[in-house]
């Protein structure tokens, strides 16, 4: 027997009916599931659930890191500790500096010990999950849709496993149009009669999707271009995957362009082009 899971939340329910039972239940099921009115959602695979988790312990672990580095250089800061070599921190000249630090009472080292090593930890458990991402990324189903998320520029061995495992099979969605509204990259909208209102986006679905969407966003404020990464990446990837990722580039440049001319601020223009390369994600993912 064909079998579907149905979110419960998108279950319509009339507001005045207040009895409640199993056989009322499955009658009314039926007559929306008849009608089409229910929503059934995507069951993904073993695989995919194991690697979103692993991806979301990597972001977890990120935080952890985050977290211990702030606490290493706000303790430094306490105590007038500046690092002036270079404007940028967590560099390997800025790591020799923190190790060189000496501090006049023990109590004093043993607390720059102790949050250099939870530094020193995190890091050491980011590379572990980073070098086990890189090889379920050679899994399939994944591959292939790594493979192809890869051409487009912005999409790296990591961002490509984190929308091919999140997304899952694309071809679920009849459009493009359903997919940006799945990963709640569409406006809000509230509208009545003549007057026609659009809000903020509707942020809905899978917030890590959209999160990596946004940021590979940012790279096509640059003029389209084929570097030498980008290339490499190219190689053995679909001729169709690189036509889109080429289309993409173009078209997403010249938007970016058209709205900051228009003096838009740069997290709506970047918001947009999100909107935009979810569409060629979904074609180059549903050919």
């Amino acid at each position: 027997m064909p079998c579907e899971i149905i979110a419960p939340a998108l279950i319509p329910r009339r507001a005045g009916d207040r009895v409640k039972t199993d056989r009322r239940d499955a009658a009314q099921l039926a007559i929306l599931y008849r009608a089409g009115a229910l929503t059934a959602i995507h069951v993904p695979t073993d695989q995919e659930e194991a690697v979103r988790d692993l991806l979301r312990c990597r972001e977890d672990i990120r935080a952890d890191l985050l977290r211990a580095r702030h606490r290493l250089s706000k303790f430094l800061l306490r105590h007038g500790r500046r690092f002036t070599a270079t404007k940028q921190a967590w560099s390997k000249r800025h790591d020799t500096w923190l190790r060189a630090q000496t501090w006049p009472l023990p109590a004093l080292t043993q607390t720059h010990e102790a949050y250099l090593r939870a530094v020193d930890e995190a890091v050491a458990r980011l590379r572990t999950v980073d070098g086990q991402l890189q090889a379920l990324g050679t899994l399939e189903p994944l591959q292939t849709r790594v493979q192809t998320l890869r051409c487009f520029r912005g999409m790296d061995d990591l961002t490509a496993l984190t929308i091919a495992a999140e997304l899952g099979d694309a071809r679920r969605f009849p459009t493009a149009r359903g997919l940006m509204a799945y990963v709640g990259l569409i406006p809000s909208e509230h509208s009545s009669g003549t007057k026609r209102t659009r809000g903020a986006i509707t942020k809905t679905g899978n917030a890590h999707l959209r999160r990596v969407l946004v940021e590979a966003a940012w790279h096509y404020r640059h003029h389209p271009f084929i570097g030498k990464q980008l290339r490499r990446r190219h190689v053995d990837a679909p001729d169709v995957a690189k036509q889109h990722a080429w289309r993409a580039q173009q078209r997403l440049y010249r938007r970016y362009r058209c709205l900051a001319a228009r003096g838009k601020p740069k997290q709506h223009v970047v918001t947009a082009i999100a909107r935009e390369l979810t569409g060629f994600v979904w074609a180059s993912l549903t050919p």
